[in-house]
């Protein structure tokens, strides 16, 4: 079982905290993380590009000029895609990109991601966050008192003064618990989260 210390906004430990080997102490599947992260990607998508092919693109319906005798090249249609203006060769259209994963899968690749923050020591665990009012400055010096760089913070709960204060920091994301995904877990080179959201994450995957 991990151990981890536990820090106050002031980056001084307050005390150890021991998690569970059934969250940060997995077996860790890459492959599984990976197919989590592509099928997080996928599912952004829109899938509304479009563009017109030759038969969509309007004129053209005449031959531009006659077969033979004029020293041009044949010509069917000036919408055919080599003319300005014309369709487009293989035009993409609106389609859904959108991937599945299985909740178990779905699990694993979560608890694979934050194992791998464990042991590369990059899991802070602070003993609570929160802000009266929102204050950049002051949040970011809580992040640099923590050493948290480029850092995904977690929260237990909604906290606006948190939220807000954070959103100007370049490279910071703010989410509460259960919004938490595997995709910006491994983007982040920092997960900073709350004692109680490790708590609550171990009372739900107990």
């Amino acid at each position: 079982m991990a151990t981890v210390s536990v820090l106050n906004t002031d980056g001084k430990e307050v005390e150890k905290l021991e998690l569970s080997d059934k969250i940060f102490g997995v077996e860790i599947n890459e492959a599984i993380v990976h197919k989590a992260v592509v099928t997080t990607l996928a599912n952004r998508r829109q899938g509304t590009q479009s563009a017109l092919t030759r038969s969509e693109v309007s004129g053209g319906g005449r031959k531009p000029w006659r077969q033979k005798g004029t020293g041009h090249a044949r010509q069917g249609s000036i919408r055919a895609p080599q003319w300005t203006g014309g369709g487009v060769v293989f035009a993409p259209k609106p389609r859904d990109y959108s991937k599945k994963i299985n909740k178990k899968e779905a699990r694993l690749a979560l608890f694979s991601a934050l194992t791998a923050k464990v042991q590369e020591n990059k899991l802070i665990v602070v003993d609570e966050l929160t802000m009266n009012e929102p204050k950049t400055k002051d949040f970011a010096k809580i992040l640099s008192n923590i050493n948290a760089t480029k850092a995904l913070i977690v929260l237990e709960g909604e906290n606006n003064g948190v939220v807000l204060s954070a959103r100007n920091i370049p490279d910071v994301k703010t989410e509460t618990r259960n919004a938490i995904n595997v995709y910006d877990v491994v983007k982040y080179d920092s997960l900073v989260i709350t004692k109680d959201a490790v708590k609550a994450l171990e009372e739900v995957y107990a």
